[in-house]
C-alpha cells in the first residue's frame, strides 16, 4: 500500500513539473540563402550574437545536429557551419571579410524562423 502511494506521489509529481518545466530550444532546420541564414526552432529562440576575429557568431542553449553550407554574401562564397559546444550550440560564419548580421524571429506555423542577414561591415 505503501509502495503504490509512493509510486502514485512520484508520478503525479513529474508530471506537474512537466507543467511547469519550459521546452528545451530546438534547432530544427537551417535554410541558406542569398546573404541570409534561416533558422528553425521548436520555441522562440535565445540567442547571443558575437563576433570573433572575423567570424560572424550565434550561440544559444538548446538541442540539434551539427551540420554545414556555403551561401553568398556580396557576391563571394561564405562557409556556414553548426557547431556543438558543451550544452550550447554554435553557429559560425566565416568569410573573407568580416560580418555583420541583423536577426528577425517571428512564428510561422508553430515553429518559430529566425532570419540572419549578414552583409560585409
Amino acid at each position: 500500500m505503501i509502495g503504490s502511494l509512493a509510486i502514485f506521489g512520484f508520478l503525479v509529481g513529474l508530471m506537474i513539473g512537466r507543467l511547469f518545466h519550459p521546452d528545451a530550444m530546438h534547432l530544427k532546420d537551417v535554410d541558406a540563402g542569398d546573404e541570409r541564414l534561416v533558422l528553425w526552432f521548436n520555441v522562440e529562440p535565445q540567442v547571443q550574437v558575437s563576433d570573433f576575429q572575423g567570424t560572424f557568431l550565434l550561440r544559444f542553449e538548446g538541442l540539434g545536429r551539427e551540420r554545414q553550407g556555403q551561401l553568398q554574401i556580396a557576391g563571394r562564397t561564405a562557409n556556414w557551419r553548426v557547431v556543438r559546444e558543451g550544452r550550447e550550440l554554435e553557429v559560425r560564419v566565416l568569410a573573407a571579410r568580416p560580418l555583420r548580421g541583423e536577426l528577425t524571429a517571428e512564428e510561422v506555423d508553430g515553429r518559430w524562423r529566425l532570419t540572419v542577414r549578414l552583409a560585409p561591415q
